[in-house]
């Protein structure tokens, strides 16, 4: 294989690539919109779609195969390839997470919500955006937008500390609601782990520029979401 052939291999790589993280954002987009309209329909079309993500992860993993047999790529040109596997795989479990929320979704059915839901659609803003962060982090070779996926961890963890301790709080007085109530716990803790795997992305794409495999999450602490690179305020009593 040739440089310009391994070049446009690679292209392609990286074309496949977005196209999966894109596959990915639109699950979550999907599996949110789902519960918040209590939308059935949709729930299981996002979890039917989680087929086609998986499919999308197989071949990736076969390209990169390809790629190391016949080009035996070394320094920063290995490194890419050797992101990429890790990455897919984190892609593959945020499209999974999104599938479970969808899960959860057809379980809680029409009944009326305990609380409006206001935090756990944050929570799944913040973990999109750091997904599609860490994917253009990748195609660029941008390290600093790399940094700032890892960063933004924080925000989504804080929200889900919020939402965990507030439906505890319902939980208490409404001991009829219970079942729901797991529900969103659950749902608020499939969240924050796509955010920590959108901050393995990260990692996996600094490693990729740098060569270093660093832990790159909660590089700044934060006292309150005010800063939020988000959005200005965050509700702190609604879930």
């Amino acid at each position: 294989m040739t440089r310009f052939s391994f070049e446009k291999a690679l292209g392609d790589l990286e074309f496949t690539l977005i196209k999966m993280g894109t596959y990915v954002e639109e699950s979550i987009d999907g599996a949110i919109s789902a519960l918040v309209n209590q939308d059935e329909d949709l729930a299981r079309k996002i979890i039917a779609d989680d087929d086609i993500i998986d499919d999308l992860e197989s071949n990736i993993e076969k390209m990169c195969v390809t790629l190391i047999a016949r080009q035996q790529p070394i320094a920063r040109d290995l490194r890419a390839i050797t992101a990429v596997l890790k990455i897919i795989t984190d892609l593959e479990r945020i499209a999974d997470h999104s599938a479970d929320i969808s899960e959860l979704t057809i379980n809680i059915g029409k009944a009326d919500f305990i609380t409006p839901l206001i935090n756990i659609p944050k929570m799944a803003m913040m973990a999109r955006k750091m997904t599609d962060m860490a994917i253009t982090a990748y195609i660029k070779k941008d390290y600093s937008l790399a940094r700032e996926v890892c960063a933004s961890d924080d925000y989504v963890d804080e929200l889900f500390t919020n939402v965990k301790f507030k439906l505890a709080e319902y939980m208490k007085s409404n001991p009829e609601s219970i079942d729901q109530i797991i529900d969103l716990i659950m749902i608020a803790k499939y969240i924050e782990r796509m955010a920590d795997h959108a901050t393995n992305i990260g990692e996996w794409v600094a490693y990729s520029i740098t060569g270093n495999h660093e832990h790159l999450a909660h590089l700044y602490h934060k006292d309150s979401l005010e800063s939020n690179p988000f959005e200005n305020k965050t509700p702190k009593d609604i879930t």
